[in-house]
């Protein structure tokens, strides 16, 4: 596989240029039919025409339903024609991304003045695009102790970061750098102390191991380029003649991996994996062939590039990534195959659901996403038929089809360079994750057993632990809010020093809310943000885990949220509704917990509580760890 391109995408249309131009003149869906061309595999040219269609529908006012998003760009190299890749990337991640970009060499300027224009769009982001030349220019071998080179240039970093964060909200990524592909020891290099090997490698180690620690994102250019290959991923013309820092040729691909990472900011990445089973997981048709005749395993190289991707599937898994099967076959064949094939590497217990029949696969898919509880939009189809994969990309657009190549040996490396899992952050809780859902099917078995809903909600003997103080989990609670698009009342965005702030803030109320029950523990499953307005709060964030839902957990975070209030004086709670494309499930939140709707403001409603009237209702959980006095 090509590692500059990107072959998980469909090629971009030959006619890009004039269907941009139709998108152009259209009096509205402007921003589906970019983000639809967007899905393509595009080159520098075709995403500079998106970003000035983009451009368009934004003056026009025409872009929704993407998401705006700025991004500040800071870089020691020219960046302007990187500006157009990032902004028609966005649309493939469903941004209407402007990026204001510092002048050329602007660095620690662009953070202490509003006047070279990064500050003064007030970003949701800035990127930091410094590479190797930034801190290791002129990299002879010095008689002083090389890593003191290292702490100068880390030392740069933190002060351009710092500088950065006492000037502007903004969440900072930071990239690690690449080292230039010559040697001056040849396979020494990585040992001998102040090469520029040696700097590099030891620059990204300390990078992460400290940087990474004050909140700071980090954009992995290094594992980027180094599947591009130094050679490539270098062009000293293009760098002396137009100051560019990397081959132009690379630019669509290092876009993509910053969006990857806006996106994981957002809460966009993907986190189901639905997989096929003939000829995507084992070669051969089961039905046909028998569990015998399928290839699968060592000796065979088919046999053993099934084995590849059910390997990154498994891996996938441990890392907290849902997998499902939806397959076109007799179930009970299928599953046999899976069961007692000697080289199986995944079984039954490691896929969270099940559609093996004869329907239609965007039918199948749809109720795959109502048994997961999750939207369409975290889910990621892999299957080797090009007729399935078109037709869910025409009757469900929301999922992310892998285009696959006929070699089934590229298969696992299309999966796992697509990057569509990307992370900002790892917790114990997405580690057990899967473990949760399997817990969540076992309850809706004995749901299913049960006529009576109250009897099946104090049968399943729930206890809800509210924090309200402390150090413990805040990293999880920035995670939840950041990651939750479904059930996320504003969809306003906190990064962990943000957080902080607001615990320590006396006046303002984070709550933080785990459930647990017979099955298991379903961690943190809902986060509150309250913040006074007056004699009032306004409940600036509530977002709760759609896998709760029907619980009446909500009804027990009123009653908590309701009695913190009444402690400290407040007369009414202020629920506010921002609507998104993709919160529409919590459109009737408010109403159904009784609240009164009493304005409309620029993009969201208000409903109001009043505190004196409220009755808490009875639910069937058992509260602890509560700061409330019951």
């Amino acid at each position: 596989m090509a590692v500059r391109r990107m072959p998980w995408l469909l090629q971009g249309p030959e006619d890009l240029r004039r269907r941009s131009e139709a998108i152009d003149s259209m009096n509205g869906g402007r921003g589906d039919a970019l983000r639809e061309l967007a899905a393509h595999e595009l080159n520098n040219n075709q995403l500079l025409r998106l970003a000035r269609s983009l451009n368009l529908a934004r003056a026009a006012g025409a872009e929704g339903p993407l998401s705006n998003f700025t991004l500040g760009l800071v870089s020691n190299a020219a960046s302007d024609f990187i500006v157009p890749a990032l902004e028609g990337t966005g649309l493939r991640h469903g941004f209407a991304l402007k990026v204001e970009a510092a002048p050329f060499g602007v660095t620690l300027q662009a953070a202490l003045s509003r006047e070279f224009g990064v500050l003064a769009t007030d970003p949701d982001a800035i990127l930091l695009a410094l590479d190797y030349r930034a801190y290791f220019a002129d990299y002879a071998l010095r008689d002083t102790d090389a890593d003191v080179t290292v702490d100068d240039a880390l030392d740069k970093l933190r002060g351009l970061v710092r500088a950065f964060q006492a000037s502007s909200r903004a969440a900072i990524l930071v990239q690690s750098i690449v080292a230039p592909p010559e040697r001056l020891f040849g396979s020494f290099d990585r040992r001998q102390p102040g090469t520029p090997a040696w700097l590099a490698a030891r620059f990204n180690d300390r990078l992460v191991a400290e940087i990474l620690e004050t909140g700071v994102i980090l954009v992995d250019v290094e594992a980027l380029a180094a599947q591009v290959g130094l050679g490539l991923w270098y062009d000293h013309t293009q760098y002396m003649t137009a100051r560019l820092p990397f081959a132009d040729e690379c630019v669509p691909l290092y876009a993509e991996h910053v969006l990857r990472v806006v996106g994981a900011m957002r809460g966009r990445s993907r986190k189901v994996l639905v997989v096929d089973l003939d000829n995507t997981l084992w070669g051969g048709v089961v039905g046909e062939d028998g569990i015998d005749g399928i290839q699968l395993g060592q000796g065979d190289p088919r046999g053993e590039a099934f084995l590849c991707v059910q390997r990154a599937a498994l891996a996938l898994k441990q890392r907290g990534v849902l997998l499902a099967v939806c397959s076109k076959n007799d179930e009970p064949v299928a599953r046999k195959a899976i069961r007692e094939h000697p080289e199986m590497l995944l079984r039954e217990n490691d896929f969270s659901a099940f559609q093996i029949n004869w329907e239609d696969k965007a039918t199948n898919l749809k109720i795959l996403a109502e048994r997961l509880s999750l939207g369409l939009a975290s889910f990621v189809f892999l299957d080797d038929n090009p007729f399935e994969r078109a037709q869910v990309r025409q009757f469900v657009p929301q999922v992310m089809v892998l285009e696959l190549p006929s070699d089934p040996a590229s298969y696992a490396s299309v999966l796992m360079n697509a990057g569509l899992f990307e992370a900002v952050t790892f917790s114990q809780e997405d580690h057990t994750r899967v473990e949760q859902y399997a817990a969540n099917t076992r309850r809706d078995t004995l749901r299913a057993q049960s006529c009576d809903l109250g009897a099946f909600l104090r049968s399943l003997q729930m206890e809800a632990i509210f924090t309200t103080g402390g150090e413990v989990g805040w990293s999880r609670f920035a995670q939840l809010i950041n990651k939750s698009n479904q059930f996320n009342l504003t969809t306003r965005r906190y990064n962990e020093a943000e957080i902080a702030a607001l615990v320590a803030d006396p006046v303002t109320l984070t709550l933080q809310v785990r459930l647990v029950d017979q099955f298991g523990d379903n961690g943190m499953i809902s986060a509150v943000i309250a913040v006074p307005e007056g004699d009032d709060w306004v409940l600036d964030t509530w977002v709760m885990s759609c896998r709760v839902l029907g619980r009446e957990v909500e009804y027990a975070v009123l009653n908590h949220v309701a009695a913190e209030a009444r402690a400290r004086g407040i007369r009414r709670l202020i629920g506010v509704y921002r609507p998104t494309e993709r919160n529409g499930m919590a459109r009737d939140h408010y109403a159904k917990l009784g609240f009164v709707r009493v304005a409309a403001r620029e993009g969201e409603d208000r409903w109001m509580l009043d505190l004196a009237q409220f009755t808490a209702r009875d639910v069937p959980i058992t509260i602890t760890s509560s700061l409330v006095p019951a």
